[in-house]
């Protein structure tokens, strides 16, 4: 199952006079990385570099920023996957010291930085949310609030019309039992608006 992180965790390295400030956080996606990476350049103006890795929702990239390829973000990038991650950014500052590392020192220096991070990282797995719609006569309305509360819905909006309408989310593998219960106790008076299967 695939995890995300609770908050920001920091870390930083010294290294033949350079110092590598790394940070693995939870993002939504690429939009919210890219301007976390901007503000750690507004934070950060004289840092010679800024590289970044990002696992959101399907979707990975790995930011060398001006390192020599391959040697910055594709090994942030393998660290968050050897973990499990997604909906997470890796960011490395380094503020260079004027000793250069050859390409095996910068990946090893920026691994680790991201690997050192996530060492103190509290890590939560991802549940993913479904969101149901269905209609119900005003009779079934308490049932279906009760059944609502008793699983752990978020009950996000009724309507009262001709019938009653819920929109509603909660966690994906306690989607089917919840529905099997509703159409049981509806006596096939539940509607669905959308294939809940």
């Amino acid at each position: 199952m695939p995890q995300t992180l609770a908050s920001p965790v920091y870390s930083e390295l010294l290294i033949k006079k350079s110092r590598f400030i790394g940070c693995v956080q939870p993002v939504r996606d690429r939009s919210e990385a890219q301007r976390v990476v901007a503000r750690l350049w507004a934070e950060h103006p004289l840092a010679s570099h800024v590289c970044w890795a990002l696992l959101a929702g399907g979707h990975s990239a790995a930011v060398d920023d001006g390192e020599p390829g391959g040697t910055a973000g594709r090994p942030m990038l393998d660290v968050l996957r050897h973990q499990n991650l997604d909906g997470v950014l890796a960011t490395v500052i380094r503020y260079y010291g004027g000793i250069n590392l050859g390409a095996g020192g910068l990946v090893r220096a920026y691994a680790g930085s991201v690997a050192q991070a996530l060492l103190q990282a509290e890590k939560v797995a991802i549940v993913r949310q479904v969101v149901l719609r269905c209609h119900v006569p005003y009779a079934l309305e308490g049932r279906v609030r009760r059944e609502l509360d008793v699983t752990g819905a978020d009950l996000q909006r009724v309507t009262h019309g001709e019938q009653v309408e819920f929109v509603f989310s909660l966690p994906s593998d306690k989607t089917r039992p919840l529905i099997d219960r509703l159409n049981e106790a509806a006596a096939g008076r539940i509607g669905w608006i959308s294939d809940p299967a």
